[in-house]
């Protein structure tokens, strides 16, 4: 293994799933003998570990600036849509700091919010460094939006963006396409898809569907998210051990598209109506919002842990449940998914995204059909009833392991440096 110097740029610090994903593959490497480092554009936190952009008083405050500005410029211009977008009108140039110009290897992560224009990704290629980008969501090779849903106009040169108040073929979102379009033909770099999913939908695009893609998961920290006894964890919750525990994280309004909210709470009155459920027998638990006005009313009794910042307390939460649920609508690889199967937490998911990556049906969860709640509700059912649910919570265990386990992660990532350090002119 040749010596290596990474650089990670992400906007924010942990901040969302991107942050979490990027800090946590900067360790795996470390603990591989790699010398990484992950530099934000922002930083909420007092983690040593990570580095900032935005040091000084005055740099703090543009940071902010672009941030608040690229936020609510976004939100102005777009119809009330529970669909991120982002127009990458403000941003900030890095090609000069001394982290990204002593690099062998720039990774690239979440770089919206005012962090990264196209304008100032095409200056790095100035650098003649490897540069390579993972894509925690669709907004590389879209118009603007992050999440798509059914829309394929990221086939053609997006415009007629249904997300735009105001829309047509010449509309923001095509006039960020060309944009785009222009920075990524002065910029080389690698794809990594922490999906096939998303891989497959690099290749349908009309910007990047050329472009070398490498399909590499996220990571985990299995020393911290593993399985507690889960008897003993119900106890630590308050919740009687022979519940059936279910659990789910973040619940926004139940019009938010993204989540699926309406599909959880359909999925679970049918459940209740069924014969063969005790309803008595059920407790549902939901982490990462506290219980508001908002809140939608459950058929089982709901306990609500708000937001849990120390992930060994989240992992017990996780080792207390009998199953995850998730009713997202599309997800790219996302974390919670990955926490509950490394603590051995069987997950009931909808067939989409990046999910079926990690949850094999029938084997260490149930892919219920998209946007199905009857068949989230057979999910539920037929863990209820399995016999043999142990069986189940070791081969979840086992799949996370196997396939997203640091060691195995960072040395694909180390491969793919390697490559492409091996390809540059010497």
């Amino acid at each position: 293994m040749i010596d290596l110097k990474v650089v990670h740029l992400n906007t924010y610090d942990g901040n969302g799933g991107a942050g979490r994903a990027c800090l946590r593959l900067s360790d795996a490497l470390k603990a591989s003998g790699i010398d990484s480092k992950v530099l934000v554009y922002y930083k909420f936190g007092q983690n040593p570990k990570i580095d900032t952009f935005s040091k000084t008083p005055i740099q703090k405050a543009m940071a902010v600036y672009n941030i608040l500005s690229e936020r609510y410029y976004a939100k102005w211009l777009s119809k009330s849509v529970k669909t991120p977008f982002s127009l990458q009108w403000f941003g900030k140039s890095i090609k000069n700091h001394p982290e990204v110009k002593n690099a062998d290897i720039i990774h690239l992560h979440w770089i919206n919010h005012g962090f990264l224009t196209p304008k100032f990704l095409a200056e790095l290629d100035e650098l003649e460094k490897p540069i390579v980008w993972t894509f925690h969501d669709s907004n590389a090779f879209t118009g603007g939006c992050h999440v798509r849903y059914g829309c394929e106009n990221f086939h053609q040169q997006c415009g007629n963006c249904p997300i735009l108040k105001i829309n047509g073929d010449n509309d923001i979102s095509h006039k960020t396409w060309l944009r785009k379009q222009k920075a990524y033909g002065e910029l080389n770099f690698h794809i990594i898809a922490p999906s096939n999913w998303m891989a497959k939908s690099v290749k349908f695009s009309s910007l990047l569907g050329t472009r070398k893609t490498s399909v590499i998961p996220n990571t985990i920290e299995t020393n911290v998210f593993k399985p507690y006894v889960k008897s003993e964890a119900k106890k630590i919750l308050k919740i009687n051990p022979d519940k059936f525990v279910l659990m789910s994280g973040f619940m926004p309004s139940k019009n938010d598209k993204h989540k699926g909210t309406p599909y959880l709470i359909e999925a679970l009155e049918i459940l209740s109506r069924r014969t063969g459920i005790q309803k008595s027998n059920i407790e549902l638990v939901i982490f990462g919002n506290k219980e508001n006005a908002e809140m939608p009313e459950f058929p089982f009794k709901t306990t609500f842990l708000g937001t849990i910042n120390k992930d060994d307390h989240l992992a017990k939460c996780y080792s207390a449940a009998d199953a995850f649920i998730t009713p997202s609508l599309e997800d790219n690889l996302p974390n919670t998914v990955m926490e509950s199967l490394a603590c051995a937490t069987p997950v009931i998911a909808f067939t989409t995204g990046g999910i079926p990556d990690m949850v094999k049906h029938m084997q260490n969860g149930y892919l219920a059909k998209y946007e199905n709640a009857e068949d989230l509700a057979n999910g539920i059912e037929w863990l209820y009833h399995r016999p043999n649910k142990e069986a189940i919570q070791k081969a979840a265990r086992l799949s996370i392991l196997s396939d997203f386990s640091e060691e195995v992660v960072a040395a694909e990532h180390i491969h793919l440096y390697e490559t492409l350090i091996n390809l540059q002119p010497k």
